[in-house]
């Protein structure tokens, strides 16, 4: 597994939240389980304690993502190197089950879990792969969906550096929305103040992956 690959660990936490629509799915220990996926060890030690604890990480990373797509990317840097010093992870090398055709292991980084409760452990796989992708790809690939109210974090792999949307679904109704109100626009019409200036500019054409 390459190491930034991890980041999706961020990914899915600071998405479990919905500022906008106050939402929150983040609310028993399932849904913490959730987050790490049925075959980790991780999971089967979550108690109740760490629910309020994945709160506080997901709160810092959320802010990681913000500082990052405002243009703050020292800030963004910042922020994750507090959270690498505070969560330390310990990599080593994992072959696992997979063989090449020559029967040989295919060796790869891998991050061991020697934490001392499922929010550590979970922090600190986060917090190492969002500084892979970082690093690896640019503080300006990480951002926030521009259509509002979403706001869920996402990582853009586009080759261009194009992406604006955390979905193809929320990349349609911007679109949608951009539509109409060029619409209205030419029609000589009001503007729908229910639509944001963001969703009327970004948006024209789809999502890039």
């Amino acid at each position: 597994m390459e190491l930034a690959s991890y980041s999706d660990y961020a990914v899915r936490l600071v998405n479990t939240e919905e500022p906008a629509r106050g939402t929150d799915a983040l609310t028993s220990v399932a849904a913490v389980r959730e987050l790490f996926g049925a075959a980790s060890q991780m999971a089967r030690r979550v108690t109740d304690s760490d629910v309020t604890r994945f709160r506080s990480i997901r709160a810092r990373l959320r802010a990681v993502f913000t500082a990052a797509d405002e243009g703050d990317h020292g800030g963004a840097v910042d922020l994750l190197n507090s959270l690498l010093l505070e969560f330390p992870v310990s990599p080593q090398i994992s072959g696992h089950d997979t063989l090449d055709d020559e029967g040989r292991p295919r060796w790869h980084m891998h991050l061991a879990d020697h934490s001392s409760n499922a929010t550590t452990g979970y922090a600190a796989i986060a917090a190492m792969g969002l500084a892979f992708h970082l690093t690896g790809y640019g503080a300006d690939r990480l951002g926030l969906c521009q259509a509002a109210p979403c706001r869920n974090a996402y990582l853009d792999t586009s080759t261009n550096r194009s992406r604006r949307y955390c979905s193809d679904r929320c990349a349609t109704r911007a679109n949608v929305a951009a539509y109409r109100a060029r619409k209205r626009r030419e029609a000589g019409g009001p503007e729908d103040t229910g639509r944001t200036a963001v969703a009327s500019q970004e948006a024209t054409a789809p999502i890039e992956r």
